[in-house]
């Protein structure tokens, strides 16, 4: 081909055969939703509402309900799902708050811990209670608004999920859709995802406050969850009217035609605090920290991205006890919250300097 000629998109590789299910597995697995014996008397209904499912499955009714994308899109007459539409307004309206110099100065405060006093029976998590130590710092001061954002509800609260990221950035940057529109999919039962709530939250903010525990050397798996489902925000297409929906060809021409890479949470500040009680907290940290910084939010100061050990290599029936005796650890905390108020109250003065506007790398994701 002519070096001067313009780049084709490569057709779309394909793996494994995709693992459909027939009509009686199908049924089955449906139907183990009404395991419980109270429905044994609603098997009339029952029979009907799995054969609507098998319909939807069986036709691929991944959005059922559209309308059309309108003016401000790509394609003013692509059929839009009504819950990306949702989705949408949701990020605009929080946009809307993020900007606005006579709003306060908002604050998300993520406790990462699965574990709660309503799922695994015992006690509260001690990442909540770090969570609770920060947000005292915000609340009592001037200008703040504060929100929390407890992952542990995916553990004690029915139909509350994140459902998995399905790597669409990896195929091309412009089949990944901010927010994301894999979810909900009706035909796949994969509904109640939580990430369309939780984008905005991020996307309002103007300083983030992270505490999670290791988990075998890594976050806790709603954090995982949550942060693998956060790719479309650092690069993700804002229409999917552009690529018809998951169009992978249309997709990838866009792409090499050359793609703008929009970071939809840049310049907002975090802290970060990992607790540990044996390995892994520097490298959670880190991990935790790089991620943020490589979509370009920023440290709020240097004792603001903090790692320690609660009750080091001790029981886990005192480690509860461990917290109340390490005052230290409730200080840095505090601190390191502190740092975070500064920061943002720095940018929304114009006191805060930042360095990287203007200067964008040429390698992108």
């Amino acid at each position: 081909m002519d070096s001067s000629s313009p780049q084709a998109a490569p057709e779309p590789r394909k793996g494994m055969p995709s693992p459909r299910l027939n009509r009686e597995d199908f049924e089955a697995r449906y139907r183990s939703r009404f395991h419980d014996p109270a429905f044994d008397g609603l098997k009339a209904e029952v029979d009907r509402i799995v054969a609507v499912a098998w319909d939807a499955y069986e036709n691929q009714r991944k959005s059922p309900v559209t309308r059309k994308a309108g003016d401000g899109f790509a394609d003013p007459d692509y059929d839009l799902a009504v819950d990306w539409i949702a989705a949408n307004d949701m990020i605009q309206a929080a946009k809307a708050r993020h900007a606005d110099p006579e709003g306060p100065m908002r604050i998300l405060l993520v406790n990462g811990s699965s574990r709660s006093e309503h799922s695994c029976p015992g006690e509260m998590s001690k990442s909540w209670r770090l969570t609770q130590i920060a947000q005292e710092v915000f609340d009592g001061q001037n200008g703040f608004e504060t929100t929390v954002l407890d992952l542990s509800r995916l553990t004690s609260e029915f139909g509350r999920e994140i459902h998995p990221c399905k790597a669409c950035f990896s195929t091309a940057a412009a089949l990944c859709h901010f927010p994301c529109s894999c979810y909900p999919n009706y035909s796949l039962g994969q509904v109640h995802d939580w990430m369309n709530d939780i984008y905005p939250m991020w996307v309002e903010a103007h300083g983030i406050f992270l505490v999670t525990p290791v988990n075998w050397y890594q976050v806790s798996s709603p954090m995982k969850l949550m942060m693998d489902r956060m790719v479309c925000c650092d690069g993700g297409n804002p229409d999917p009217s552009s690529t018809h929906g998951k169009d992978a060809r249309e997709a990838k021409q866009i792409e090499l035609d050359g793609w703008d890479y929009p970071r939809h949470l840049e310049g907002r500040q975090f802290s970060v605090v990992v607790h540990g009680d044996v390995e892994g907290a520097e490298n959670v940290r880190r991990s935790l920290s790089d991620w943020l910084r490589f979509m370009k939010l920023q440290p709020a100061g240097p004792d603001a991205e903090l790692d320690r050990y609660i009750g080091y290599w001790e029981p886990y029936a005192t480690s509860h006890e461990a917290l109340d005796k390490d005052t230290d650890i409730q200080a840095e905390v505090r601190i390191a919250a502190e740092q975070l108020a500064r920061a943002v109250r720095a940018r929304r003065d114009g006191k805060l300097v930042t360095t990287y506007e203007g200067l964008e790398s040429p390698r992108q994701k």
